[in-house]
């Protein structure tokens, strides 16, 4: 199993589920250019969704992993859902955790651009702290609020350990505005895909209902009571559906 995590986020984000899992599984879980203790060039044309899919994809073979179940969050399940149209024969299923096949019209993508690139400018200019400040108080994450003192700091200090090049680059270079829309491509995915949200975070279990419109041989799993990172704010539940997904994958 390979784990791709969201915009902030490193391979830390996923320990309550990958030490639950990997008694029986071999879990992988990557930092994303720009991310952890992967390199945040200031080139901006190395963040782009064609290149770190190449990285992945090299990165795999490096591991001698020949296929996988591939389990992107958020800004990952973008990354995820598009390693998994360009590289098919690497991917056994997709379980995507409150993402999306990014914005369907050139006027929606241009907007967002506009947005992201504004932010990445503020990344650079103000600063790491300022910008943890602002990100985590973005009603997004609003359901993180209820998480106990410890898992909210520990959140925190994960955000504050990155780099505002690589932050911004990434948004840049794979931001909701840069990807090309993937939506009607759904139908070429032919192997299995779960699609997981939280009940809370309405705007993602909109896209998800919108995707399995498209392909409906999607699944889509409902967590009650959870917001947009489910695998946070549920990691038990979370491994234990990924686990029941696998006896059936």
């Amino acid at each position: 199993m390979v784990f791709l995590h969201g915009f902030t986020g490193d391979t830390t984000t996923w320990s309550g589920v990958t030490d639950q899992l990997s008694a029986t599984n071999r879990c992988v879980s990557i930092d994303l250019i720009g991310h952890g203790r992967t390199e945040s060039p200031k080139d901006v044309t190395r963040y782009t969704m064609d290149r770190v899919a190449a990285d992945i994809s090299s990165l795999l073979d490096e591991l001698d992993i020949d296929n996988t179940v591939l389990v992107g969050y958020s800004m990952g399940g973008r990354m995820a859902l598009h390693f998994s149209l360009t590289y098919p024969e690497k991917v056994k299923a997709l379980i995507l955790e409150s993402a999306s096949p990014g914005l369907r019209t050139s006027e929606e993508r241009k907007e967002r651009r506009k947005n992201d690139h504004a932010l990445a400018d503020r990344i650079e200019r103000e600063g790491i702290e300022e910008f943890v400040d602002f990100w985590q108080e973005i009603p997004l994450f609003a359901s993180q609020k209820r998480l106990p003192d410890k898992v909210r700091s520990e959140i925190r200090q994960q955000r504050m350990s990155q780099s505002a090049t690589g932050l911004s680059n990434s948004l840049k270079g794979m931001g909701t505005g840069a990807q090309n829309s993937l939506w009607d491509r759904l139908d070429e995915l032919t192997f299995p895909v779960r699609l997981l949200v939280g009940e809370l975070d309405h705007k993602f279990v909109h896209i998800a209902e919108e995707m399995k419109k498209l392909n409906p041989d999607f699944q889509i799993l409902t967590f009650s009571n959870t917001g947009h990172a489910i695998h946070v704010e549920e990691s038990r539940k979370f491994g234990t559906i990924i686990e029941e997904l696998l006896l059936i994958t």
